[in-house]
């Protein structure tokens, strides 16, 4: 089968997969690695940790885990709306906003600039970027492999 580049790929359930496209994730990810992404990840992981002490912020801490783990490795990640989200994942979302997310985002923008001066940190920096959704409102959303999406699935953002 030829894809939109005019070159041989495969179809994985329902899905084209171009060759290398594993390697171009990969490269991708150890680029944001070095350049802010295991920093972003430190940040969330410390944070989750000192949540997780007290029985009242636990979900918060489990939230924030989840993010510093998709803060260090992002390409190839894609989030959904988790099913069955309620009242309680809109309140959590409204108490996390307050007390992390705005500094969260901010940090992300921060960061996003500083990639965004060099040529190559560029894709980064818009990644970083696309993170910001899921950083502000956490709750009621999965973060899940790109391949593991079923067909016609549509993420609210992925790499």
């Amino acid at each position: 089968m030829t894809c939109c580049t005019g070159e041989a790929c495969s179809l994985e359930s329902g899905r084209a997969r171009h060759p290398g496209a594993g390697h171009m994730r990969t490269l991708l990810n150890l680029i944001w690695l070095i350049f802010g992404g295991l920093w972003l990840a430190l940040g969330y992981f410390f944070f989750g940790l000192l949540a997780c002490l007290l029985i009242v912020t636990f979900p918060f801490g489990v939230a924030s885990l989840r993010m510093a783990k998709y803060a260090l490795w992002p390409f190839g990640s894609a989030v959904v709306e988790k099913p069955g989200a309620g009242a309680a994942s809109a309140i959590g979302n409204v108490v996390w906003f307050v007390a992390a997310g705005m500094w969260l985002a901010v940090g992300h923008v921060v960061t996003a600039i500083a990639q965004g001066i060099t040529i190559v940190g560029i894709p980064v920096a818009l990644a970083n970027l696309k993170m910001i959704p899921v950083t502000c409102f956490p709750f009621g959303k999965a973060i899940v492999p790109r391949s593991s999406l079923a067909p016609g699935q549509r993420p609210l953002h992925s790499f």
